[in-house]
């Protein structure tokens, strides 16, 4: 094998969730979800290289530190899964606001089992790298696939979508931590639904996976329990419906909101309105798009414009 070391630039967009329910708690300790993801285009960046060796050496760093990185643990996870030796740098630059309900670390996370098997000449099909991204965390297998997509389960179970209508998303995300452990417990969800509130739950998702325009108001579940906690992200919610979002939604547990706009300039017009808070104005990623993405971003490595990328070195 080539010892030269082999480099990529990856980008690693955040999501949103169109629409979240949550149900009954499961036997393995999780809940039962019904929920829509969609990428968009903030995203963190990574800087890695592979470098073909006799014993496996791995070096992450990221601005700022994260205690317990998962791309730490994908990283790991990829070797053992690869069964290939080597030394790999990562350096993480965040972007993505942590700990806002916009998936940063998991979509970082599956960048990197996205990327090592190209960069090491490996194949991993796409089954292997889907169970062992719901190995790291309940979102990380939705952003090996992107776009809009239904997610069931504890969020690990995953079904394409129609692509939603082109526009804009503001993503406000204040400076508050949400527990996502004190929201499910919120929740108070039973081990069991009745019937007649499952059928509730199950036909308000329906709705909104149906609505490909997203013109009505999603739900999310989370946010009663967490706008009693946290007032002001109900006031933040209300402000981007003032302001025209056509869907203006907590992104899962908090504490990030986004409102959906029909094009960019209404976007930023209404990102003015929001002094002193963190905001993004982005677009929707599609899949066709995030496919793109990563087929730029691993362009000299990968051998054709297939999905999962496949290495040229393989």
């Amino acid at each position: 094998m080539n010892s030269l070391p082999r480099r990529a630039r990856l980008s690693a967009p955040a999501k949103i969730n169109l629409s979240l329910k949550v149900l009954h708690k499961r036997p393995d300790g999780f809940h039962e979800l019904r929920t829509i993801f969609q990428t968009v285009s903030l995203a963190d960046t990574l800087d890695v290289e592979f470098t073909p060796g006799p014993a496996t050496s791995i070096e992450v760093a990221s601005d700022p530190e994260i205690p317990g990185n998962l791309v730490q643990r994908a990283a790991e996870l990829a070797f053992d899964l690869m069964r290939v030796t080597g030394r790999v740098s990562i350096r993480l630059k965040k972007r993505i606001p942590m700990g806002a309900g916009l998936g940063g670390g998991s979509s970082d996370a599956a960048a990197v089992l996205l990327a090592l098997p190209v960069l090491a000449g490996r194949t991993l099909p796409l089954p292997v790298l889907l169970n062992a991204a719901a190995c790291l965390g309940s979102d990380v297998p939705f952003f090996l696939l992107g776009g809009t997509a239904a997610a069931t389960g504890r969020g690990t179970e995953l079904y394409p979508l129609p692509d939603r209508r082109a526009g804009a998303a503001l993503l406000v995300a204040p400076d508050i931590h949400v527990s996502t452990p004190e929201a499910y417990q919120a929740l108070n969800r039973p081990d069991e639904l009745t019937s007649a509130a499952w059928q509730n739950i199950i036909s308000s998702f329906q709705s909104d996976a149906w609505d490909e325009e997203t013109a009505s108001p999603g739900e999310n579940d989370f946010e009663p329990v967490v706008f009693l906690k946290h007032p002001r992200l109900q006031i933040l919610k209300q402000q981007l419906e003032r302001l025209g979002a056509d869907r203006a939604m907590l992104s899962g547990s908090g504490a990030a909101l986004y409102g959906l706009f029909a094009d960019r300039g209404r976007a930023e017009r209404a990102a003015a309105e929001f002094r002193g808070e963190r905001v993004f104005v982005v677009s929707l990623l599609r899949r066709a798009s995030y496919r793109a993405l990563w087929w730029r971003r691993l362009g000299e490595h990968i051998s054709r414009r297939v999905w999962p990328p496949q290495s040229r070195y393989a």
